[in-house]
């Protein structure tokens, strides 16, 4: 395939596809009774008899503007000889689509739902070249071949793509086709003549004067109220009707000689077929181990207990210090809640370990709430002990007491513990998380991956969109960190932390479905390394940080900022990264609860 109509190739639509998703997924009334969004609301097809107010029958096909990528002029539909509707309101356009010179109208192309039409004549279009207006008419349609101008047809708000084959095994969708395309007078073929081996004639253009339209659609839940379409898509071909009056689709392709001369007749047909659109298809087909339990689950349990611990402690100072109660003057204060608050979450955090440790299929409970409540408290404690350590050495006043280190030592051993093991407790005792689908006995091989569908592109990238909406917020308090600054916009920065929670679950959720659209159900570590990776940006920002706009000097001052710096990225790890796995849990849990296995 030429690489200019790989430039045409469209992105898959990943949003949309999602928000569809989650929409079927979502609880909520019967379809008849819901409220939608203007311009939302899905439409309900049936066969002719069963047609009702509720149900049509009619699928209408609008075309819009034609378009090419060698040229910047669009052209309205009817502004080529094609053929056109006899009757049909024409849609109206917004503003937007004016403005961007979008022309949706009527086209004589109908079909009823499910009623199969095979090479149905649409219309016939004659020229005699000594006529001057058909000549006019036949040249403007030979250059727009010539560059490559693309229809875009559209059904029910969805635009009719067409599929095809590029090297490499790869597949391509463009939301158009075109109207047809020439081989030059040194026979090489330009555009989409490479498509067909037929096409071979030198100084010659083809046309697509045929379609074969293929409509998918799912039926509704209920049954009684028909069904919706999820997809169109149509090859174009060129066919001489050997009969135009009853044509057969078959024969040579349609020929227009540059130096054609006489009468030139072309015939516009189109094949219809319906699809029932509920066969497995990528993600669909890893339902059998989508909830198979990961690998190291002890440590994901673990590390999702001290990031849910983390996550409600950093809400709660956050929202207390935006309503006013920890006021920057009050010295202190912020710091003094998250430390009692992070002693008394211990509950959550044990909960949430042994709830996911249960559902991971573990039994060693008593290693799960020691490690839950040792091993990631232990690591900060370890380095803020060295760091503390370093200070004492120095004489610093910023040493903190023997007797405040085992005061936090007492909180840590008397209270946190006590009720980490408690959460733990009522996390084992409850039954494990009953998933909306069986897992397999065998697990499912996972075919070959493409390079941004493998586990580490996938985690570098997932972390640059939450890290972008924090680094400008991480200037201002690491300012105040290590140059004494006041910070004081804890209403700025706990709307930056709504908007991080967002950001994570979102990436995480996309690339999750990129993957099991690639039958990679592998999605536990993943999810949780791809928002915890924001923490690497943030630590090699820190480094940038120290070498661009701090003056320090000397090796322990260099080793304070750097092991203060190594907890905040841990913290900031576990955190990003367990807002990625509940909302990839979410995400998982919805769609394949919609799922119907045998």
């Amino acid at each position: 395939m030429s690489a200019r109509l790989l430039v045409l190739s469209p992105p898959r639509w990943p949003g949309l596809v999602l928000l569809l998703l989650l929409l079927r997924a979502a609880p909520g009334p019967r379809p008849g009774a819901a409220f939608y969004l203007p311009g939302l609301a899905p439409v309900n097809f049936c066969e002719e008899d069963k047609k009702s107010d509720e149900c049509k029958a009619e699928i209408e096909l609008f075309v819009n503007r034609l378009d090419s990528v060698e040229s910047v002029l669009p052209y309205e539909y009817t502004a080529f000889d094609f053929c056109q509707a006899s009757e049909g309101k024409r849609p109206s356009e917004n503003l937007g689509q004016v403005l961007f010179g979008e022309r949706i109208e009527p086209s004589p192309y109908k079909f009823t739902f499910n009623k199969e039409e095979t090479c149905k004549l649409v219309c016939t279009k004659t020229y005699h070249t000594e006529k001057a207006e058909d000549k006019q008419k036949l040249e403007f349609l030979k250059k727009s071949m010539l560059l490559n101008y693309q229809h875009h047809w559209i059904v029910d708000n969805m635009p009719v793509t067409w599929c095809y084959d590029v090297e490499d095994g790869q597949r391509f969708c463009n939301p158009g086709f075109p109207i047809g395309c020439y081989i030059t007078d040194k026979g090489h073929a330009k555009d989409a003549c490479v498509i067909n081996s037929e096409f071979h004639e030198r100084d010659t253009f083809y046309i697509f004067n045929h379609v074969d339209i293929k409509i998918y659609y799912h039926v509704v839940e209920t049954g009684s109220m028909g069904a919706r379409l999820v997809a169109a898509k149509l090859e174009p071909k060129s066919f001489k009707h050997t009969h135009i009056d009853k044509p057969d689709c078959s024969g040579p392709p349609m020929d227009i000689s540059n130096k054609a001369s006489g009468e030139i007749k072309i015939a516009y047909t189109y094949s219809v077929s319906f699809q029932d659109a509920q066969e497995e298809f990528g993600w669909k087909l890893v339902h059998g181990d989508i909830f198979r339990p990961p690998r190291k689950g002890m440590l994901l349990s673990v590390f999702l207990g001290s990031g849910t611990q983390i996550l409600i402690m950093t809400f709660v100072t956050l929202f207390f210090a935006c309503l006013g109660f920890l006021s920057p003057a009050n010295r202190g204060a912020l710091m003094t809640c998250a430390v009692v608050l992070w002693v008394l979450l211990g509950t959550p955090a044990g909960y949430v370990a042994a709830r996911f440790y249960k559902s991971f299929g573990g039994e060693k409970w008593k290693t799960n709430v020691l490690l839950t409540s040792f091993l990631c408290p232990g690591i900060v404690f370890a380095d803020f002990f060295i760091m503390n350590l370093i200070l004492w050495g120095e004489g610093s006043s910023a040493a903190i007491p023997f007797g405040t280190l085992v005061a936090i030592l007492a909180l840590w051993f008397c209270i946190s513990v006590p009720l980490t093991f408690i959460g733990a407790y009522f996390g084992f005792k409850k039954n494990a998380i009953e998933h909306p689908v069986r897992t397999n006995q065998i697990p499912r091989q996972i075919p070959e991956q493409s390079f941004y569908t493998k586990p580490l592109p996938g985690i570098i990238m997932g972390g640059i969109l939450p890290f972008g909406c924090i680094f400008i917020q991480l200037f201002f308090i690491l300012n105040s960190i290590w140059s004494h600054q006041m910070y004081y916009m804890f209403g700025f920065l706990f709307l930056v932390f709504i908007i991080l929670v967002i950001t994570c679950s979102e990436a995480t959720i996309l690339l999750c479905y990129f993957h099991l659209c690639a039958e990679d159900y592998h999605w536990q570590w993943r999810s949780f390394l791809t928002s915890g990776f924001t923490a690497v940006y943030f630590l090699i920002y820190a480094i940038h940080y120290f070498f661009s706009k701090l003056q320090i000097t000397g090796t322990a001052s260099t080793i304070l900022y750097f092991g203060y710096t190594m907890i905040m990225v841990l913290i900031f790890f576990l955190f990003t990264g367990t807002i990625g796995f509940f909302a990839c849990f979410w995400f998982v849990t919805k769609i394949y609860s919609v799922v119907k296995v045998d």
